[in-house]
């Protein structure tokens, strides 16, 4: 039985209640960010779906293409792929990574487009009806930003320096632009939909955001129960490895530092990088690999599972790392260089902080991984994580979230409460999305 990083077992629910006939389930899987990450989690949450028995579709219409990215060596939850569709239950629920941007359907004016998957979620709630189609909407991990902080955010990411944020804000406020980010913002995510639940998996509830978006529902991570084989047949027998998800374009601006903070560690550790991208660098072949373009899943996890340390970026790999136990390093890219090197989206880091400061981490670990996170003192960081100087010998085996009512502290389990809720209702899928929206979620 493997321990999640909250301590409640991700194994096998043993609760044999049959999940209703009555709803039929379509992930809509899409690359929405620059990451594979958005790919992932509709997976964990199609492998949530189905361990408590739903049936899980996957609806191409036609002889059309898949979404980019979408037919890559995934660890699949059991499905059906399907180019037609075929009604079986009397709900029909979808999955999709930020539904407004993926399976939206088109509207004129400029970012009009439709989505990647809007001919089928639009071809589903033909045949069910808009009553009987619930669509699940998996927005960005962490990112619970209100207009205010999310323009604060586009100023700091285009450089404004730090002295100047504040007048800039005042100016942006009086002059509509705060008013107009959070009118973009309710339209293209679909909050005027009544038969769209909006999902904000975080560390910790966010009452501020929900007071402005009340159509949003944060709730505790999507862990992906069960995902990693065993590690015992990762890395070469008596072999230190490291691994290293390296997702974002700055990655390789910091992979000399991280190379060279491993040299003369003994015994000495080899760093495996995983990069999706064109990768120019070439280390030193005894001390680093690379590894470029898609892995076998079933390889790369046992890999991930049996390193030493993970070095992740985004959420999935994030929440991997967490769950698996053991030290990690995090790195979700940098902008700029210099004195004016800033964070990429750094929301997610500040979140982790967060859970590890009230969870009683020491100050130095906490420091070391906002600093590696900017890409400062990866050199030094690396060293003493390799040897486990000071409170790198004590890092954290799980995280204890706290803050949440059940079941909105476990996505997953929020996600079968949903789908359930649609079985016993399956004409009130508008009435389904407004109690979850409504809920208390917060302790």
């Amino acid at each position: 039985m493997r321990r999640s990083p909250t301590g409640r077992s991700t194994a096998r629910s043993t609760n044999r209640r049959r999940a209703p006939a009555d709803v039929d389930v379509y992930l809509f899987p899409a690359v929405v960010g620059g990451g594979l990450g958005d790919i992932e989690e509709v997976l964990a949450a199609g492998d949530a779906l189905a361990r408590a028995g739903f049936r899980l579709r996957l609806l191409r219409l036609g002889d059309r293409a898949l979404p980019r990215s979408v037919d890559g060596p995934w660890s699949w939850p059991r499905l059906a792929r399907r180019t037609t569709l075929s009604r079986r239950g009397r709900a029909a629920l979808t999955v999709a990574p930020s539904w407004g941007v993926s399976a939206a359907p088109g509207r004129p004016g400029a970012l009009g487009r439709g989505g990647a998957w809007e001919a089928e979620a639009a071809a589903i709630e033909a045949a069910y009806g808009p009553r009987s189609t619930l669509h699940v909407s998996l927005e960005e991990f962490a990112r619970t930003l209100t207009a205010r902080s999310e323009d604060r955010e586009r100023l700091r990411e285009g450089g404004v320096p730090a002295r100047a944020l504040a007048e800039r804000l005042r100016r942006s406020e009086r002059a509509g632009e705060q008013a107009a980010l959070r009118a973009a913002y309710r339209r293209f995510r679909g909050f005027d939909r009544p038969n769209v639940l909006h999902l904000y998996a975080s560390f910790r509830p966010d009452p501020e955001f929900e007071r402005e978006f009340p159509e949003a529902v944060v709730t505790g991570p999507l862990w992906r129960a069960g995902r990693v084989a065993s590690p015992r047949r990762g890395s070469p027998p008596g072999r230190r490895e490291w691994v290293w998800y390296a997702s974002p374009a700055s990655a390789e601006t910091i992979a000399p530092e991280v190379v060279e903070g491993l040299r003369g560690v003994r015994p000495p550790i080899h760093l495996v990088v995983r990069t999706d991208r064109s990768w120019r660098w070439i280390p030193p072949a005894a001390r680093a690999t690379v590894l470029a373009g898609p892995r076998p899943a079933r390889a790369w996890q046992r890999r991930f599972a049996a390193a030493e340390l993970r070095i992740v970026t985004g959420s999935r790999t994030l929440l991997e790392a967490m769950a698996l136990g053991g030290p990690f390093l995090y790195f979700n890219g940098v902008l700029g260089a210099g004195r004016r090197r800033r964070r990429h989206r750094p929301e997610k880091l500040r979140a982790l902080l967060e859970v590890a400061r009230t969870a009683g981490v020491a100050p130095g670990l906490r420091r070391d991984l906002a600093e590696f996170a900017q890409g400062r003192r990866v050199a030094s960081i690396v060293r003493r994580a390799a040897g486990r100087v000071g409170p790198w010998a004590r890092f954290p085996s799980t995280w204890p979230l706290t803050g949440f009512r059940p079941p909105f502290d476990d996505a997953g389990r929020l996600l079968v409460d949903v789908a359930r809720a649609l079985a016993r209702a399956p004409d009130d899928a508008p009435g389904v999305v407004a109690r979850f929206r409504a809920a208390p979620r917060a302790l």
